[in-house]
């Protein structure tokens, strides 16, 4: 094995190696990823230290400072193979080379499978040798950024990011806890039975879909067809399922309708309202309180939840005590410090007010900044009160903040270090002069922060999902339990088609017509009989060990709804699909950014289809063939 230093000593274009191959080991990884500072690295061998280093982490020092790259400009970018900008990319100047003596043509000579091979080698060696763990290792993590649209983050010219859930997460039984008992007590003033209530999480998950007609919370799989659902707080047998849905789908544009949990916010109104249709159902709800259908009673309870966040106690009571509510990560002003540092402008998006936004983030950002650092230092512009979704769709009037305690006067422009109230995206984009894909906003509500944004202005997308990381986990202790499951239904799958082969033969033979095959005509009719009640009883007692089985899958992320991303043993969840279709990476928080860094080439991975399987068999097929 070798040391730091000696792996270190082949990215430096002056070493005891021919100058040409130093230059290759930098030119062939060029456009992939921008090395450390290595010169700044303490030498832990005993070989030569490099006297030139052709490596920075920053695109913008190394462009005017040191002058041995350039960097693409917006005025001079392509398109790379996949589609994406190369704005951003680093270029080497080969009259720099040359006048090191480096012969920029030579380096470019040899086959490229031979040189990539052996750069990619020597790259995973040196990124062990440094402890730092590669993007690919990175992504196989309950950490792991993950991508659905190819995404290159050197030609993102400007980041935004959402405050609730996404640059600060909540305890969830702390803040929709307090949610919730505010919501009650206000559903209490309003008439409602809401004594031996309490607040129970694992009631629902993100993802869900509140049917307003029937009092139900359906999951749904991405074509909406439902897969479980609950009505109340007791969840309905897989028969009633079918028989209320079967010939439905989940259509999200039905608003008078459906109602889909985009966000953790969505736990504490679900929660409420579950509860509440229990005691519709028995009879509790007062007739006082007026005439109720299902409908009704969930416009009550969004009125209640409404209520307690417009008077603002709930929020007066979380400034008043921060620690109690909010999870600190330390790591992540650091991932955004990157960015900035990179030459990323940073854009703080929220629909907070002022002095709630300042307050949050001071206690959630400063104590982790260097140098005295605050919250407002990393951010370009920051938009209070917003409005979202409005703020990407339409135009309303823009005010700047100008003192601690939230005075505010009217404005046209934004200014770079302003805070301003209101305002629209355009503005923001006017204001930068930075537009469409060249943003990329990152937030935790599907529809106000991703698919809006997405829609209305071609932003690039980043969904912020902290379930993630107890949903990995969760499949991972799952592994045998998933895998036992599979192989009964591969048996049955078997057994079945043996079956549904004999039972064809059979209704042929009843009709005087010969079976599918010579053997199958001449079997003897007790055998033939015999063989498919055999076969039933398996296929009978493989289904009462399967279907228990199927019931207990992703019962450890959630033992009602199963896990996040999938309805059933194999296919997708509407929230998934959602996600797929609006965020181009999802993760499970923005310090999953600093494993990365600011300049990822993000590609999405290859999609499955139905009948891969099958070419995947004709080339496993032809394999055997050819070997024989």
């Amino acid at each position: 094995m070798q040391s730091a230093a000696e792996v270190l000593g082949k990215f430096s274009a002056q070493r005891e190696t021919p100058p040409s191959m130093a230059a290759a080991h930098f030119i062939n990884n060029h456009g992939v990823f921008v090395r450390p500072n290595f010169a700044q690295i303490p030498k832990v061998g005993a070989r030569k230290a490099p006297t030139l280093c052709l490596c920075s982490s920053s695109s913008s020092s190394v462009g005017e400072k040191s002058e041995v790259f350039s960097v693409t400009s917006s005025s001079k970018c392509d398109v790379d193979y996949l589609g994406e900008s190369t704005k951003g990319d680093l270029n080497v100047k080969m009259e720099h080379l040359e006048a090191f003596g480096i012969d920029g043509q030579v380096t470019l000579e040899g086959p490229i499978e031979e040189v990539a091979k052996m750069e990619a080698e020597e790259a995973e060696d040196l990124l062990r040798k440094l402890g730092i763990p590669s993007p690919f290792s990175s992504r196989h993590s309950p950490r792991g950024i993950f991508c659905t649209r190819t995404l290159n983050l050197r030609s993102i010219s400007a980041i935004g990011y959402d405050m609730d859930y996404t640059l600060m997460h909540y305890n969830v039984m702390a803040w929709e806890g307090r949610a919730y008992d505010y919501c009650m007590e206000n559903l209490r003033n309003m008439g409602f039975p809401v004594d031996g209530l309490a607040f129970d999480p694992d009631l629902v998950i993100r993802g869900l879909v509140i049917d307003k007609e029937r009092g139900n919370l359906v999951k749904a799989d991405r074509f909406g067809y439902v897969k479980r659902a609950m009505h109340g707080t007791r969840m309905l047998s897989t028969r009633a399922v079918s028989e209320i849905y079967g010939r439905e789908l989940v259509d999200l544009r039905k608003e008078t309708r459906w109602e889909f949990l985009n966000t953790l916010f969505s736990v504490s109104e679900a929660v409420a309202y579950m509860q509440m249709v229990d005691r519709l159902d028995d009879g509790s709800v007062a007739a006082k309180v007026g005439p109720l259908d299902y409908k009704g009673l969930y416009k009550a309870v969004v009125k209640a939840l409404f209520r307690a966040h417009v008077e603002g106690q709930l929020k007066s009571e979380i400034m008043s005590k921060p620690e109690l509510f909010v999870e600190p990560d330390p790591e992540l002003p650091l991932a955004l410090l990157d960015q900035k540092e990179a030459g990323k402008k940073l854009l703080l998006i929220t629909n907070s007010d002022f002095l709630y936004t300042d307050k949050m983030m001071k206690h959630s950002f400063n104590r982790f900044l260097p140098n005295d650092m605050g919250w407002r230092d990393l951010f370009d512009i920051v938009i209070v009160s917003a409005r979202k979704p409005e703020f990407f769709q339409t135009s309303h009037p823009m005010y700047e903040v100008v003192t601690g305690e939230g005075l505010m006067r009217p404005c046209f422009k934004a200014s770079t270090g302003g805070v301003y109230s209101g305002g629209s995206a355009q503005m923001v984009e006017n204001s930068l002069n930075i537009h469409g894909d060249e943003i990329l906003y990152v937030g935790d509500h599907i529809y106000t922060d991703v698919s809006q944004s997405k829609v209305h202005l071609r932003w690039r997308t980043a969904l912020i999902c902290r379930e993630l990381e107890e949903e990995y986990n969760a499949l991972i202790q799952s592994r045998d339990h998933r895998e036992t499951l599979i192989d009964f239904i591969n048996q049955k799958e078997v057994v079945g088609d043996l079956f549904n082969q004999l039972r064809l033969a059979s209704q042929r033979r009843a009709k005087g017509r010969p079976a599918q095959t010579l053997s199958t005509t001449n079997m003897d009719y007790e055998e033939l009989t015999e063989s498919m009640q055999k076969l039933l009883i398996v296929m009978q007692r493989l289904d009462e060990k399967i279907a228990p089985m199927l019931e207990a899958d992703g019962e450890l992320f959630n033992r009602r709804w199963g896990f996040l991303s999938r309805a059933g043993l194999w296919d997708k969840s509407h929230l998934m699909r959602q996600i797929e279709k609006y965020a181009d990476i999802y993760t499970s928080r923005v310090s999953n950014f600093l494993h990365y860094t600011p300049f990822m080439y993000f590609r999405s991975q290859e999609q499955t289809l139905a009948h891969d399987s099958c070419s995947h068999y004709n080339w496993q097929h032809d394999e055997t063939e050819a070997s024989s």
